[in-house]
């Protein structure tokens, strides 16, 4: 192949997923420039006969219709958050161990690479596969590209099983934490500071939530065999009008990532009862999803890849699914804390040990 041109890309998918990793990483598609990128998976599976290719939008769809009984969903986004001079890639070597730096390397282009390997070669596998790469991961959840194609094709989400590239060092980390975002604001009576006791601080009445989020004790729940952490604190405060007037208003931003086992309302309803009596405002809630590993098909997916499955604690687009009827879990190279990170970094290792896993489970090797 020609020397590989980021500013018109051609993928070779004939080439190791490391280096198409790499060819991947080097195309720049933080949120939003995701069309160069979309445009060149399209043209890298254009030749693959024994796939149905479907666009919509920056998402690209490619499904096997093989007619068997079984149909798995494989997804990954292909947008990363913003640079921070950390294109193109480079190969570095830490303590013995290949490592492939840059953007996007962890969260979670080398997933991708692997997925849009296996896609063009596997023409036979054990089951229909539907592999889904989609924009706007990084952003909001109206942008969301899996959003948008499940009003547009909700159909395409039909399977019997999912897997989400997310980074989890090549190890399956089943369903994913609820996640619950709260404002809880307190009130009280502006005035000048000089006379501060003819008027009531809002922000000392912010005292007692603070305390009761110092003193929380998270829980740690079991479902379907995993156990889920959860965790409820402060991201944020806010109030004050200037640095001579006792604020009547103030508000404590809460987070709480909750176990898959506990609702979205159960959730909210636990904010109220943690909270009794303070103005609270829902401002984002996402249901988490179980383990997804009680089918036989998610059996066998977990004996090719080997280890002990363990739980996401946070969010991934694997609740959809899981929404949708579809059991999922993540499966992907890349170690979660380096995603987003200046020196964002994935194992070579990782990465062909996650084509292998993937590999032997879907052509029936293990």
């Amino acid at each position: 192949m020609d020397r590989f041109d980021p500013a018109q890309p051609v993928l070779d998918l004939s080439a190791s997923s490391t280096v198409l990793t790499q060819q991947i990483c080097d195309v720049e598609s933080v949120s939003g420039d995701e069309g160069l990128l979309a445009d060149a998976i399209v043209a890298s599976l254009a030749g693959a006969g024994h796939l149905e290719i479907v666009r919509d939008g920056d998402t690209i769809v490619a499904r096997t219709n093989l007619g068997r009984a079984e149909r798995v969903v494989i997804a990954g986004h292909i947008d990363t958050v913003p640079l921070n001079e950390n294109l193109p890639t480079r190969y570095e070597t830490i303590d013995g161990e290949a490592y492939l730096w840059g953007r996007g390397t962890v969260d979670m282009k080398a997933g991708v690479a692997v997925q849009l390997k296996l896609a063009a070669e596997l023409t036979d596998p054990v089951v229909d596969i539907t592999w889904m790469w989609y924009d706007h991961e990084e952003v909001s959840n109206d942008l969301n590209g899996l959003t948008r194609l499940a009003a547009n094709r909700p159909d395409l989400f039909a399977g019997d099983f999912a897997i989400l590239g997310e980074p989890s060092n090549s190890q399956i980390e089943g369903g994913c934490n609820g996640n619950l975002r709260a404002e809880i604001r307190t009130f009280g009576l502006r005035s000048h500071s000089a006379r501060s006791w003819v008027g009531d601080n809002a922000i000392h009445k912010t005292a007692p939530i603070l305390a009761t989020l110092a003193a929380y004790e998270p829980r740690q729940v079991e479902v379907d065999g995993l156990v889920y952490r959860e965790g409820l604190n402060a991201v944020g405060i806010s109030g004050g009008i200037a640095g001579n007037v006792i604020p009547d208003e103030a508000m404590v931003h809460v987070n709480y990532r909750f176990a898959p086992s506990r609702s979205g309302e159960e959730a909210i309803a636990h904010i109220h009862e943690t909270f009794p009596g303070y103005d609270i405002r829902i401002v984002d809630l996402a249901e988490g999803a179980r383990p997804g590993l009680d089918a036989a098909l998610a059996q066998r997916f977990l004996a090719a890849v080997g280890g002990e499955a363990k739980p996401k604690y946070g969010w991934t687009d694997v609740a959809r699914f899981s929404a949708m009827g579809v059991p999922a879990v993540n499966y992907g190279p890349g170690d979660p804390l380096k995603a987003h990170a200046d020196d964002e970094r994935v194992r070579v290792s990782q990465i062909e040990d996650c084509e292998a896993g993937l590999r032997a489970w879907l052509t029936g090797a293990v």
